[in-house]
């Protein structure tokens, strides 16, 4: 096929790198040298007879992404095999037929074009072979064999597997391409690669063929350009460039001295290819990694790909600046949500909340806005999240929020603030026999409710919901708990000297349900560790990869496996509505995947003796005590010092009685999302039975809203629903930043500190104490073999995780603040804690030795 038959919807029959050049060579104004596609179906045809091909994929089909030897192998030997098949003479002839069209005797580009290369999803750069300056039929026949084989080198199969992509649906198609011999080439980012700013773009260059620096053979000039000017330029020395070789490919030679640190291009020539870029990234629709050549004055655009790696911007019906703050790093739980998730999420909460790359971002630009609503809003978060604290600092120091002035007359008189809630245990009870009260009466009236009359139901418990999870009462007992804790900390360090004297005092506080959690797992493991049957068919389940439930009924057929069953099955009535990921209503609940904490409870039987829950909370609360008797005793020595602790014990009291319930109002919440999930799931299978849905899990790509219509009208849009699931298998890939900017630009933010010692890994002090221990670098909770002692690191942790603190002896997360959960619960079981170290699960290595500063927030890697 030649390019001018050729566009966006032939990725099936030539790949994704030709159906971008054939899109290229349409565009008004861009030159793309002439070529034409040998198409997937001639290497389906050759590799069908490639000798023992099926069962050599079979073979590479079951090896892990990295075992490095076996792929190295495979590959290679599937290699030989597609290179050893004869080319059909009819395509031969094809191929001299277009040569002869474009010019036999000249000199060529010869480069791989698979279905799964320069998606929007994945760009596969790099991972087929290219080959330049090939000149004759015969030796353009023997590599566009070379590009079919390329299709199974080491780094292009291991990257398949890391991606998800199977290797007999990727077929391989060959791009033949009249060979631009240029002064100089490069490659043009249509939007910032390192910051993802969408307004600035970037450009790479260098003498002759871009292989030079491409390769790595010498370093390009880099130019960035923002609203047509270039704003910065780096030249690069460029002692040596790649160059055409008279009999065919390519060659190295030197630079003349003179041009060595001369720019390959000029500032004008730089705008002019950006304009041209944009004109490009138009064209697709997203931002662009653009190929380029300069021959002359002109510019020959060789390949646009789409940048991949861009995180998503939240759309918007304006052109005014936005600055948006992640809600996923202030809920622990930073992962993509599918759409009912998404839904329900921005449905329960109060705030307007924008989506981008299948996460929730709220716009604080409004708040940035006025100086009141900056001041508060840095103060916050101060306090929770100092690295979003100094990615706001950044976005407004460089002016990109336009100041409005203050509305009102001013501050709210002493007059209109609330009384101050009453330091009184009963508040607690009451609002957590409300909640009970309220959940218990859901379960019971959504039971039986399908079709419209189930959705309705759902709609309007949502209000209830609401209702009780922002009622003014819970966030005055909130904000008492976290305001003693701030007291507590602030008085203490200037009168005595102590930091984070909180940690301590909050150990063991009742009415914590997330801590429960974790110490009642203990109690289970009670439960099965005399019986040795129990213990062994649990190992089995956890050995084999079990899922389900089924294996709590073939409990019931061993040794003391009735009580064991039973232990666990009270432990999911109570707790099974958890899991990781929670606020998300698509995640797989513990009720409905028992076997998940099957690994943390055979944890448990080998890391404690009996009576470990009950003991556990006893030490904490005697540890709480002495740390109170210590410091009144110390207060009272101080001038003034029976006020002193007659203020403190009041805040001592004050944050023992409220700041156990922080955890309760999202444990309610998730409560009723489960009895929701449960109702949908039903109505999910009624629609399966009934033809509409093709499965159950197809609701989990459907708004809300929309799922309510497909219930009314029996109708669904499946294609809809498979563009969701593959957006947000693309959307997984992503890290979400902490700040986003319309601009695209993701902001991480910096701890501006210098207390730590060279080469410690700096966070936020979230729980005090100094630990040293084994680090267990955990991605999946089931999959998490702890000992105790350990140093848990993780990305982040919600509610789902707090069995697993039991075990250790301090933590260390990515993501978090410091009244978020895994913070809350760390001070409460008494475990040093730093969260937000950035990239701490790639920095530290599973198994290393470090130590955690829990009171002054940083790590150190000991060994």
């Amino acid at each position: 096929m030649g390019f001018e038959e050729i566009g966006g919807t032939n990725v099936a029959d030539v790949g994704g790198k030709a159906a971008h050049l054939g899109e290229l060579s349409r565009i008004d104004g861009v030159r793309v040298p002439d070529g034409f596609c040998v198409t997937t179906d001639a290497f389906q045809r050759v590799v069908a007879e490639a000798p023992s091909i099926d069962a050599r994929l079979d073979a590479l089909s079951r090896v892990e992404p990295d075992d490095r030897t076996a792929i190295r192998t495979l590959s290679a030997d599937i290699r030989r095999a597609v290179e050893g098949v004869a080319v059909p003479e009819d395509l031969v002839a094809a191929i001299g037929e277009s040569l002869a069209r474009l010019g036999e005797h000249a000199s060529y580009a010869v480069r791989s074009s698979a279905t799964a290369e320069d998606l929007p999803t994945a760009s596969f750069a790099g991972q087929q072979d290219s080959y330049l300056n090939i000149v004759g039929l015969e030796a353009i026949v023997r590599h566009v064999r070379r590009c079919w084989a390329s299709l199974f080198t080491e780094r292009a199969v291991t990257y398949r597997r890391r991606n998800g992509f199977d290797h007999r649906k990727i077929r391989m198609a060959v791009v033949v391409q009249r060979m631009v011999f240029p002064d100089a080439a490069g490659v043009l980012f249509t939007a910032d690669p390192v910051t993802s700013n969408r307004k600035i773009a970037t450009v790479e260059a260098g003498w002759g063929l871009g292989e030079a620096f491409v390769s790595g053979l010498v370093a390009a000039d880099v130019y960035t350009v923002r609203d047509d000017q270039v704003v910065t330029t780096a030249v690069a020395t460029k002692p040596r460039f790649v160059k055409a070789s008279p009999g065919g490919g390519t060659q190295e030679v030197p630079v003349e001295p003179q041009r060595q640190t001369q720019p390959a291009l000029t500032d004008a020539q730089v705008v002019r290819l950006v304009l041209l870029g944009r004109r490009i990234e138009a064209h697709f629709g997203r931002p662009q990694d653009i190929e380029w050549c300069l021959t002359g004055d002109e510019f020959h655009i060789v390949q646009s790909r789409p940048i991949t790696t861009l995180f998503p911007i939240p759309a918007t019906d304006d052109q005014d600046n936005h600055v948006y703050v992640s809600v996923g790093h202030q809920q622990m739980m930073t992962d993509a949500m599918k759409p009912l998730g998404l839904s329900l999420w921005q449905l329960t909460t109060p705030r307007p909340m924008h989506e981008a790359g299948g996460r929730l971002f709220v716009d604080v630009a409004p708040v940035l806005a006025t100086s009141a609503g900056r001041a508060r809003l840095l103060g916050t978060f101060g306090n929770s999240d100092p690295l979003v604290r100094d990615a706001l600092q950044t976005v407004l120091d460089r002016g990109f929020v336009r100041a409005l002035p203050d509305e009102g007359s001013g501050p709210a008189s002493a007059g209109d603030a609330p009384a101050p809630i009453e330091t009184d245990s009963a508040v607690v009870t009451q609002l957590i026999e409300r909640s009970q009260a309220s959940v218990a009466t859901l379960r019971r009236e959504i039971q039986g409710l399908s079709g419209p009359a189930l959705l309705d139901f759902i709609l309007a418990d949502i209000a209830e919901l609401k209702r009780i999870l922002f009622d003014p009462r819970s966030s005055q007992v909130i904000m008492a708990g976290m305001e003693a804790a701030w007291w507590l900390n602030d008085q203490l360090e200037t009168w005595l000297g102590e930091k984070n004297a909180a940690d301590a005092l909050t150990q063991s506080v009742p009415d914590n349900i997330t801590s429960e959690m974790g110490l009642a797992l203990l109690d289970v493991a009670d439960a099965i560790r005399p019986h040795a049957d129990v213990v062994a068919f649990l190992q089995r389940v956890v050995d084999e990869g079990r899922e389900g439930d089924g294996f709590l009924d073939e409990l019931a057929g061993l040794s003391g496996g009735r009580e064991a069953r039973e232990a666990i099955r009270g432990y999911l009535d109570e707790y099974g509505m958890r899991c990781a990921g929670e606020i998300d209503i698509t995640r797989t609940r513990w009720s409905e995947q028992p076997a998940t904490l099957v690994p943390t409870i055979l944890g448990n039987v080998k890391n404690f003796e009996p009576g470990a829950g009950k003991r556990r909370f006893e030490q904490g609360l005697h540890e709480s005590r002495r740390k109170e008797q210590e410091l009144l005793t110390r207060l009272r020595a101080l001038p003034d010092g029976e006020q002193k602790a007659e203020e403190t014990k009041r805040m001592i009291d004050r944050v023992r009685t409220f700041a156990g319930y922080r955890e309760y109002p999202k444990y309610g919440m998730v409560s009723r999302y489960f009895a929701y999930k449960q109702a949908l799931l039903r109505e999910a299978d009624r629609l399966v039975r009934s033809g509409v849905l093709r499965e159950r899990e197809d609701i989990f790509f459907l708004r809300l809203e929309e799922l309510r219509e497909v219930v009314r009208t029996d109708d669904v849009d499946a294609e809809l629903i498979l563009q969701r699931r593959e957006a947000f298998r693309s959307y997984e890939a992503l890290t979400p930043p902490r700040v986003l900017t319309s601009d695209g630009e993701a902001i991480t933010g910096r701890y501006r500190r210098d207390d730590a010692p060279p080469g410690a890994l700096a966070g936020l002090p979230v729980s005090a104490g100094t630990v040293e221990g084994r680090a267990r670098v955990v991605t999946d909770m089931a999959r998490a073999d702890l000992e105790a002692g350990d140093i848990l690191v993780t990305a982040y942790t919600d509610p789902s995780w707090t069995p697993l603190f039991v075990t250790v002896a301090g933590l260390v997360t990515e993501v978090g603040g410091l009244m978020t959960h895994g913070a809350v619960i760390a001070r409460e079981y008494g475990l040093p804690a730093v969260v937000g170290v950035e990239q701490a699960t790639r920095l530290i290595r599973d198994g290393q030795r470090i130590r955690v500063h829990g009171t002054d927030g940083y790590v150190e890697i000991l060994a």
